[in-house]
């Protein structure tokens, strides 16, 4: 029998032997990876300019900033920037966020020129007309105001301002309406001048497209792009632990629903922490119907429409978080469940069969999320952002498979101590 032929990339995991990274002239590096399996393309970058660089009082203006991008340019206006992008059936968004404004755009591989050239006019020259400005601010105006009356956004908040108190994390990206009211245009002219340049930004195509066409088509639209004003992202001081357990609550009338959200400090995303933590809290509270917190407060005590953790590693500290939506009656009860939880799980090692069932999820879930171009390149991303190396994907199931019982027992105590959580809540 004839043995069938297969392409030796078509599964391979994303590797330096099919990775091409290079880093222009301006500052700008480019990562691309060949995929013929398809004829489209994943495009996805980033630079340094979120609300990190915001002035307090204006919180609010990198959200316009990145949002207003594609709102007119020297050469479009708004409707000709999207006619532009409609015509080829493609995909193009900013996005700003707290270190970052972001990127993301799907094509043809056909179309790459195109797209990257839109791509590139509107990081270069974007003109911020004052009648799309004024839309926007209304818009987020609005976005703040329905925020305002959402429980589980407002208990993320609150949250934030315990844990990171006196840090800049604990402020929210699009800012505050007292804040977005004092932004003007020229407010948004001048944060772009101030941040927006090619050091230091990534960009990444993935999909049908040679390695070598794909960095030319990066280079002829942003290689001779520069910004001497441009500044470099500010250093992200540590966060201070809170000594006992805080907690704060806010009053939203005419609610049916209460959110909780509770938790304490976690580490930077490159703490050597960070296999043993994901799978902790994989098992605490996201396996199955949401872990342990999961099973105890909605499963078996039927006290919440969903109880689950959540943990949030980046740039500077992050946050290991316990979150519930409730019947308001349900508050306090829903609380000590949770806090229970917390303590037998830094009490008695998690079980072989959790630890094995946890691993099989994060084993199973990676090749599945570099399944599709668009996966590949938001993990390529990640991998430079976070300096984790081109063969970060082939160590992968190493550093899951060698994670202990013992080692999630030692690394939870570290960082969740159930006398000395933040404990946030929002609701009627």
């Amino acid at each position: 029998m004839t043995k069938p032929v297969y392409n030796k990339h078509r599964n391979a995991l994303p590797g330096p032997d099919d990775i091409t990274r290079v880093v222009l002239e301006n500052g700008i590096t480019v990562l691309a990876r060949t995929n013929f399996n398809s004829p489209t393309l994943s495009i996805k970058g980033y630079l340094h300019s979120g609300s990190l660089f915001d002035p307090v009082e204006k919180l609010g203006i990198s959200y316009l900033t990145a949002n207003g991008l594609m709102t007119g340019t020297a050469a479009h206006d708004f409707q000709g920037l999207y006619n532009e992008v409609e015509s080829i059936g493609a995909r193009l968004n900013f996005s700003s966020g707290t270190l970052t404004t972001s990127f993301s755009a799907h094509c043809l591989s056909e179309d790459l020129r195109l797209i990257m050239g839109l791509i590139a006019e509107c990081l270069r020259t974007p003109s911020f007309p004052e009648k799309e400005f004024n839309r926007q601010k209304t818009q987020l105006l609005t976005g703040l105001a329905i925020r305002a009356q959402d429980t589980a956004a407002m208990s993320s908040i609150l949250f934030d301002q315990i844990i990171y108190a006196d840090h800049p994390y604990q402020y929210p990206e699009e800012g505050y309406p007292e804040t977005v009211q004092r932004i003007e245009r020229i407010d948004l002219v001048e944060f772009y001048q101030r941040t927006y340049g090619p050091k230091n930004m990534v960009v990444v195509i993935v999909g049908a497209v040679q390695p070598e066409e794909a960095i030319q088509a990066v280079k002829s639209t942003l290689g001779d792009w520069h910004n001497p004003q441009q500044v470099p992202l500010p250093n992200i001081p540590d966060a201070m632990p809170i000594q006992k357990t805080t907690k704060k609550a806010l009053s939203i009338p005419g609610k049916s629903q209460a959110d909780i959200v509770l938790g304490s400090l976690a580490p930077e995303r490159l703490s050597p922490d960070y296999f043993t933590l994901r799978l902790a809290n994989n098992i605490l509270g996201e396996f199955g119907m949401m872990g342990r917190i999961g099973h105890s407060v909605r499963e078996e005590a039927g006290l919440a429409y969903y109880a689950y953790s959540s943990l949030s590693l980046n740039l500077g500290p992050g946050a290991w978080e316990m979150i519930a939506g409730v019947n308001p009656n349900n508050i306090d009860q829903a609380i000590a469940l949770m806090e229970e939880e917390i303590r037998k799980f830094v009490t008695d090692p998690v079980t072989e069969e959790e630890l094995s069932d946890s691993k099989s999820y994060f084993l199973g879930r990676m090749p599945l999320m570099l399944e599709s171009n668009s996966g590949v390149a938001i993990s390529l991303l990640n991998m430079e952002h976070f300096n984790l190396g081109l063969d970060y994907f082939l160590k992968y199931p190493q550093e899951i498979q060698a994670v202990t019982a013992e080692d999630i027992l030692i690394t939870s105590r570290k960082y969740l101590d159930p006398d000395r959580l933040a404990v946030a809540i929002a609701g009627p």
